[in-house]
């Protein structure tokens, strides 16, 4: 599309290189930023699955401490009846 302006335009190569070029930076760092922002989002992903199993875990610790508690409860209350 460039080469189309400067036919249209007509002048020197070199008044318009130096802006394609910086057109030619800012996509590169836009690509960077998307496959960083791509990367970051996968990572984040995987955080939170984390976190997910890390809370399924920590409730069935949390279950299993409270039947402790009332298996123990009952064993006593029945202990105490005969």
């Amino acid at each position: 599309m460039a080469s189309a302006q400067r036919k249209s335009v007509g002048g020197s190569r070199f008044l318009y290189d130096s802006f394609d070029l910086a057109q030619a930076r800012i996509d590169a760092q836009e690509r960077v930023e998307e496959e960083r922002r791509a990367g970051l989002d996968f990572r984040l992903g995987k955080i939170e699955e984390d976190l997910v199993r890390l809370e399924k875990r920590l409730w069935l610790a949390v279950y299993g401490v409270a039947s402790g508690v009332v298996v123990h409860g009952a064993l006593a209350f029945l202990a105490t009846q005969f």
